[in-house]
């Protein structure tokens, strides 16, 4: 009679702020991840959100410093990508860059956070007819992390909230989720 042991997954718990190891590959189970970098002064620049059932990693990183830095508490399992993984993982990276570099480019800073919030929405949030709900703190993002997101200061991010808040753009759901009703 044969004995086979199946090796699991190495799997961790990460707490808001943790940084993943680095030079792995990892399935997110739980929770939000966000790939940074740094540009000469020392400011963040992020590369990438990440949510449950997304593979991230760390290997032959595109730009260096790169970090990977747990927005909420989260869970992941150590992967070796087959090369299937592997593929859309680079093609999902490749997407998030492009798409967070044309918000950034939004010279107005009102559209540039409304796209953001809608890019966030149809990521990580729910769609449907009466427009894109999504929760904030979820992804545990803050007035600075949104300005962090799309170049705008915490400052400026909380009076375009209010203002939009204010003027309808966004409604707020409970507690915690907004709506942003569809743009006519």
């Amino acid at each position: 009679m044969t004995t086979s042991l199946l090796k699991s997954p190495l799997r961790l718990t990460l707490h808001p702020n943790d940084v993943l190891p680095e030079a792995m590959s990892w399935r997110v189970v739980e929770g939000y991840v966000r790939s940074l970098t740094w540009d000469q002064e020392g400011d963040s620049i992020t590369l990438g959100l990440w949510g449950p059932g997304d593979v991230i990693s760390g290997e032959d990183p595109p730009l260096t410093p790169l970090e990977l830095h747990c927005l909420t508490t989260v869970v992941v399992d150590h992967l070796e990508p087959t090369d299937a993984e592997r593929e859309q993982h680079l093609r999902r990276e490749r997407q998030m860059l492009a798409e967070l570099t044309v918000i950034q480019r939004v010279r107005s800073a009102d559209a540039r956070l409304l796209q953001l919030l809608l890019w966030i929405g149809s990521s990580f949030g729910q769609v449907n007819r009466h427009g894109c709900r999504l929760s904030l703190s979820e992804l545990n993002h803050t007035h600075r992390g949104l300005g962090d997101l799309c170049g705008l200061t915490r400052v400026t991010v909380t009076k375009i909230l209010s203002r939009f808040r204010a003027d309808g753009q966004l409604l707020a759901i409970g507690e915690d989720d907004l709506l942003i009703p569809p743009l006519p």
